[in-house]
């Protein structure tokens, strides 16, 4: 064996000599490399070069043509040629924490490793290959999810604190993980992924299963309030149901009004508005695109005509996070779609707080419109008017009162003293009434004697004959 520098000095040279019975080994794929003790992707090998020294290992291909002539490997492959599996290529951001031999794992179980990675042309990601063995590479269909597994996820809920782990292992190196989303419809059919089959290799199990929509449709939400907590990726709730997210946050200055306003993009996804229970609804979604119909200009401008409107609200006091609520408000002012703009913009509605400053300002104005100042100087005026007649009350018309009230006293005491029974005037009072009593007697006889004789007017009153 002979090892030299190539004339440019870059590379090294080894020629080496091989038993001619050994000759057939020396196919197209045949891959060498060199061994020596190697720590990667939590594997150790190559201890017993530390005592024996290094040598060149070598992996049989499977191809026809032979050749003699090999570009030895960096590093040792990961898995031998011929050995049962399926190799698929994931595209991520970044690495994390990944390496050449970090496990792949199925439901905690590790069934591969990533065999290499590059960074891609335009430096916007990376490229890993990942080997999964037999039999478990079956379990990778076309819509299978990898993630990355790496570290230690922690959660808190309602049901207390979670703490989710693939394993140790991925814990110390890192890892991937990959299993198939729970809203598949049918999982007894799933067709077995093809080699070499690209995926995408989402952050965390979480983002991995999230819906994700073949149909999106981008709008713009304008807002006047301010948008501290709303982030990028907030959800769109529709009474409960997510159905967008938030694409991209701004600020507008409109130099004709003189204001500054928030546009915000937003993705919605009409597939999570159609019903897949309702008899017919799931054809007739199809039918539509997976939309609730196939006229979707039609359809959200009678939504936006029966109070469609988007608003703020606070997801958690806490920490202060927004998201897009999507209703209807009947009570809203009106609104029109303008689709000649791009992306079009839906209507929104103040959010709550939003609404309660409002009021809050409203009456404030109210308020400083009242004259409490000359409301309180006339109230001052009236009091001392008040005041001044109470003294004069007081002064004047209450001594006064007081000897009218003390003269009618001593009528009413004179006059109930003249009124008893034994009083002068009423002993005169009764001769009185007697002598009239006998005046009205001597009336009647009088009477009495002229109806019987009336002559008497002429005559006399005659003697009585005896």
């Amino acid at each position: 064996m002979k090892v030299v520098l190539s004339p440019d000095h870059k590379r090294v040279i080894a020629s080496a000599e091989v038993n001619r019975d050994a000759t057939n080994m020396l196919l197209d794929d045949t891959r060498f490399w060199v061994v020596r003790p190697r720590i990667s992707g939590g594997t150790v090998s190559g201890i017993g070069t530390l005592l024996s020294g290094s040598f060149i290992g070598m992996d049989i291909g499977s191809a026809s043509e032979s050749r003699r002539d090999f570009v030895g490997l960096e590093s040792p492959p990961v898995f031998a040629t011929g050995v049962p599996g399926r190799e698929f290529v994931l595209k991520s951001e970044n690495m994390g924490s990944l390496d050449i031999g970090s496990p792949v794992f199925y439901r905690r179980l590790q069934v591969g490793q990533i065999t290499s990675y590059a960074l891609d042309p335009d430096g916007a990601g990376m490229t890993l290959h990942v080997f999964v063995n037999a039999p478990y590479d079956k379990y990778v269909s076309d819509n299978t999810r990898f993630w990355h597994a790496s570290g230690v996820d922690v959660t808190l809920d309602t049901t207390g604190v979670k703490i989710n782990t693939e394993s140790l292992v991925s814990i110390l190196i890192g890892g991937l993980a990959f299993e198939d989303p729970p809203n598949i419809a049918d999982k007894s059919v799933k067709p077995e992924a093809a080699a070499q089959r690209q995926f995408e290799l989402f952050s965390d199990r979480a983002e991995a299963m999230k819906r994700h929509d073949s149909i999106v449709d981008t709008y713009v939400l304008n807002f006047k309030e301010s948008v501290r907590g709303l982030t990028v990726g907030a959800p769109i709730d529709f009474r409960g149901i997510i159905v967008g997210e938030v694409a991209a946050i701004y600020t507008h200055f409109d130099p004709v009004k003189k204001e500054f306003s928030i546009p915000v993009v937003v993705r919605i996804f009409p597939e999570r508005f159609t019903t897949r229970y309702d008899s017919g609804t799931k054809e007739e979604a199809a039918g539509n695109g997976g939309r609730v119909t196939a006229d979707r200009k039609a359809f959200v401008e009678y939504l936006v005509a029966h109070g469609l409107r988007a608003q703020l609200k606070t997801a958690s006091l806490l920490t202060g996070q927004l998201y897009v609520a999507v209703d209807f408000f009947p009570a809203a002012l009106k609104a029109s779609m303008d689709w000649s703009k791009s992306p079009p913009e839906l209507p929104t509605v103040p959010g709550n707080l939003q609404g309660l400053q409002d009021s809050i300002t409203s009456l404030v104005a109210k308020l400083n419109k009242i004259p409490f100042e000359t409301i309180g100087n006339d109230l001052h005026q009236t009091l001392a008017d008040a005041d001044g007649l109470l003294k004069t009350l007081n002064t004047q018309v209450a001594p006064e009162a007081r000897a009218t009230l003390a003269a009618a006293h001593d009528a009413l005491v004179s006059a109930n003293n003249t009124l008893q029974p034994n009083s002068p005037l009423a002993q005169s009072t009764t001769d009185t009434m007697r002598e009239l009593a006998r005046t009205a007697a001597s009336f009647r006889a009088l009477a009495d004697y002229l109806e019987r004789h009336p002559e008497a007017l002429l005559r006399g009153k005659t003697e009585d004959k005896k």
